[in-house]
């Protein structure tokens, strides 16, 4: 076992807020004070209002949750910030934190800036890493690629699927929610080869060293979206 994959400290939701609670225990320590570089880039691509005003809301709860857990925030759009700035950030956060969005324009953006190595190097430090939904599909060897427009927002990677290459399994997220239509149907299709976790929305894949675990928050949505608020 290398001293890299000893020191993995991870994190990686489906919708974190959904599965917040289970984060002290995992961290093991409190987490007053504690600074988060918060990362929003993934759903920094062009889109309809509606589809904006979807990925605001649930951002703000995921930002609200981790408020909530005692972190301060740092809010950083690695598209819009300048390299020094973000290796700046990056180094002084005791947390990085990465949302959802389209995982190709997130690794695309990471790339284009240098902080795919920069989080890579985090992580392997010990640093924690919280993933939501593309932000956990992030560490994945290769991203699964469904769709033909997965690549639209991302030209830039020519089709180039990998990810940062941190984890060996592979994640279908928002298991049970059905946002990619039926979700079995779905799984069999595209994520059963890989042999993936199936991640609901109230679930975390946590990876202490090399153990793995799947992980499951108590109570339902609706008493999570009340806490939160």
């Amino acid at each position: 076992m290398s001293e890299t994959t000893n020191n993995r400290k991870l994190f990686l939701a489906s919708w974190f807020a959904g599965a917040a609670d289970l984060l002290p225990d995992f961290a093991g320590d409190d987490l007053t004070g504690k600074r988060c570089v918060f990362i929003p880039t993934a759903s920094g691509y062009e889109m309809s209002a509606e589809e904006r005003e979807g990925y605001d809301k649930i951002n703000a709860l995921d930002r609200a949750a981790l408020e909530n857990l005692g972190f301060v925030i740092d809010e950083l759009d690695v598209s819009t910030t300048t390299q020094e700035a973000i290796e700046k950030s990056l180094a002084s956060a005791d947390c990085i934190f990465v949302c959802g969005g389209s995982t190709f324009y997130l690794i695309q953006e990471l790339k284009r800036k240098g902080a795919d190595k920069l989080i890579v190097s985090h992580i392997e430090q010990g640093k924690l890493y919280i993933g939501t939904s593309a932000g956990s599909i992030l560490l994945q060897k290769n991203i699964i690629a469904d769709e033909a427009e997965d690549f639209t927002h991302a030209p830039d990677l020519n089709g180039d699927t990998s990810g940062l290459g941190i984890i060996d399994s592979y994640m279908y997220v928002h298991y049970g929610s059905h946002y990619f239509g039926d979700d079995d149907e779905c799984y069999e299709k595209y994520y059963a080869h890989h042999n993936a976790l199936k991640v609901s929305d109230k679930q975390a894949v946590i990876v202490d060293g090399a153990k793995v675990e799947l992980v499951t928050a108590p109570g339902d949505l609706q008493e999570v979206i009340a806490w939160i608020m």
